[in-house]
């Protein structure tokens, strides 16, 4: 069965649809491989779209996140929630006894992973961050999801489904407090108090082959995106899911779980490459910047599944001009950034008070956002090897903020060769 039927028949007819994943064989890599790692993409890509491109708000103001603190938060939201599901899968299994069910680990990470496919498809809706509810609302559908798939997969009397369904979206919310809190590791506040808001996961990457694509934004803007490296991916993932089968069948769970790391890469556009030290980063962060004096200046790195991201920001004040100069990589997760679609994106708008655009650089990708009064700007640049460098002031103009980032050795970082972790 095809990645969409599966995804048909679960939202569709799960009563009928859960006997025949229970009669399924298979195992946790080719669950992740073929199923989670895809759909739990949907909602960070399309909330990092929405929020660095649209935004939301209310009232009649508009808010978007800075890009380079809305990328990391796309990838830790990514990766948090292929640990999320899991780490339910550990809860429903460990709860089974205490329901009349059966301990069946494969059979708890079918019921997490296929249960949770509404709220993974939900995630599209964060295009549109107004719509987000409605991917709550998905989200709610998912608990029904569960709640069904518990008697057939966990064999629990049908009767006690909906206190085993309770408890464990209970024991869920406690979790994702956890992992909330280990989340901070890898993501602060952005400059100006942006940041604080969670970018959903990606959208599904069904767009492959020629031609570029434009998507037309409520607020007219015209967006045009060049698709091909989805093929690349489709393409980079077909080939690991096969070095992931081969493994299997040979009994070889060293090499299985290299496999399924090979997939990962795939679908995040790089491999497992440990990022630029925090400590380089931030030594390449100036003291001053014209008048403006460097007030604070800070560091971070942090690990979760293996993929490791480190970045350095600070901040520069004279008088009352602000300006905030930041670096952020990935490591090994860098492309995702291609993956979101930032960088084969371009955009160009202006209204009466504000301008935009995202522009190819060689093989840089630039994104500018600046009011005309010289409030507030913002530029960011994606590297060509994903690191990004971002500046943002109050009261800065755009050409202090383009000095500002060039004055970081941008060849220098794009040369730096990541080694692989092992």
């Amino acid at each position: 069965m095809s990645l969409i039927e599966r995804v048909q028949s679960i939202l569709l007819k799960p009563k009928q649809t859960w006997p025949v994943i229970a009669a399924e064989s298979t195992d946790v890599a080719t669950i992740y491989s073929r199923y989670v790692v895809i759909l739990a993409a949907i909602p960070a890509i399309c909330g990092f779209i929405g929020w660095t491109l649209i935004g939301g708000g209310m009232f009649g103001v508009t808010m978007k996140l800075p890009i380079a603190t809305a990328l990391m938060q796309m990838i830790v939201g990514y990766l948090l929630s292929l640990v999320m599901v899991y780490v339910l899968a550990l809860i429903v299994n460990a709860l089974a006894p205490t329901f009349g069910g059966s301990k069946d680990m494969i059979a708890a990470l079918k019921v997490v992973a296929y249960g949770c496919t509404a709220g993974f498809v939900g995630g599209v809706f964060s295009l549109l961050p107004s719509l987000a509810m409605l991917g709550l609302l998905a989200g709610l559908y998912s608990i029904y999801l569960i709640y069904t798939g518990l008697p057939v997969l966990m064999r629990c009397p049908p009767g006690k489904a909906g206190a085993y369904t309770a408890v464990v979206i209970v024991c869920a919310i406690v979790a994702m407090i956890v992992l909330g809190a280990v989340s901070s590791l890898f993501v602060s506040r952005g400059p100006m108090g942006f940041g604080a808001t969670t970018v959903g996961a990606p959208a599904l990457p069904g767009v492959a082959g020629g031609g570029d694509v434009q998507i037309k934004t409520p607020d007219g803007a015209t967006v045009t995106i060049n698709p091909s490296g989805m093929a690349d991916m489709a393409k980079r993932m077909e080939e690991a899911s096969k070095r992931m089968e081969s493994a299997q069948k040979s009994g070889d769970s060293t090499a299985a779980g290299k496999a399924m790391g090979d997939i990962l890469g795939a679908v995040t556009g790089a491999g497992n490459a440990a990022p630029i030290a925090a400590a380089d980063l931030k030594a390449m962060l100036p003291e001053s910047i014209g008048d403006m004096k460097r007030s604070s200046i800070e560091a971070q790195g942090g690990e979760a599944m293996g993929i490791a991201g480190s970045s350095a920001k600070a901040s520069y004040a004279a008088g009352d001009r602000r300006a905030e100069l930041s670096i952020t990589d990935t490591g090994g997760l860098a492309g995702l950034a291609t993956m979101a679609g930032w960088a084969n994106m371009t955009m160009d708008k202006e209204t009466d008070g504000k301008v935009e655009k995202v522009y190819k650089d060689g093989t840089r990708t630039v994104h500018e956002e600046y009011r005309k009064d010289g409030s507030r700007g913002e530029l960011a640049v994606i590297l060509a090897n994903g690191v990004v460098v971002a500046a943002e002031g109050t009261r800065v103009d755009m050409a202090t903020l383009k000095g500002m980032v060039k004055g970081v050795d941008l060849a220098k970082i794009e040369a730096t060769k990541r080694v692989a972790k092992r």
